[in-house]
Formats: structure tokens, sequence, C-alpha cells
């Protein structure tokens, strides 16, 4: 392979892509629905920020099945919900800035590899004011 040297004008035009485009990683992990009909299963899925929502994702790092079904090596036949989850890779994304959304932060967060969110308690509302009854107003 041959290579020559760039011109003045597309070097400039490289420096300028490399200061601008630093999406390097991805900024958001979505979790896409693949569903079929009566069932659906959650995939947790590492997108880029800027391209579109059905793109390819550059990596596939778990599933999720909501569906409770009967695990075939517990013998008491409770129901088990399935989670698959790459937890390496997950913890990579996580320390290189990938942000999950809320419902795969809760999903890392059952496993222990984020710290929990917890949603903001309502303030109790201040009694109602008194009015004072002795006072009247004259028409």
């Amino acid at each position: 392979m041959v290579t020559r040297p760039l011109r003045a004008d597309q070097f400039a035009l490289l420096q300028h892509r490399r200061r601008t485009c630093k999406a390097r990683y991805p900024k958001h992990s979505r979790r896409p629905l693949a569903s079929t009909r009566g069932a659906q299963t959650l995939t947790f899925a590492l997108p880029f920020s800027r391209t579109a929502r059905n793109s390819k994702p550059l990596e596939v790092i778990g599933t999720y099945d909501p569906i409770p079904k009967k695990d075939s090596y517990d013998e008491s036949g409770k129901l088990h919900k399935d989670i698959r989850l790459d937890v390496d890779r997950a913890k990579y994304w996580v320390g290189v800035g990938a942000q999950p959304t809320d419902t795969v932060w809760r999903f890392l967060s059952m496993l222990g590899i984020l710290e929990p969110k917890y949603r903001p308690k309502a303030k109790n509302p201040p009694p109602p004011l008194q009015t004072d009854s002795t006072t009247t107003t004259s028409i």
C-alpha cells in the first residue's frame, strides 16, 4: 500500500475532524426491545449516541427475559426471570464513560456494578394555614 502525503487543505480538514469528533465511545447504553407475539425480551446494547435509533449497536452485552420461567437447575419449582449480562464488558463500558439509561442503571445496580439511584422522596406538604374566625369584614 502506497501512501502519499496530504495536501495542506486535507490535513487541516483531518485535524478539524479529530478535534470535533470525539465520540469514540457510546454515550448511552440503550435497551432495545426485541419482541415476538406474546413474549418480549430486552437486549442491553451499546450504540453510539449520534447514530440512528434502529442502527446496529456497537456491542450487545446482555439480554433480559421478563417472563418468569421454571429454572431447570432449581428443584424447588420457583419461577425465575432470565438476566444474562457480560459483567466484565459492562464494567468496562461504565468505566470508559458510557451513560446507562435509568432502566439499565437499575439492572446494573441489582448486579452490584453501579450504586443504586434513589428517587427523591416527596417532601411533606406544609400544614394548611389557620384562618382566624374572630375577624370579620364589614361591607
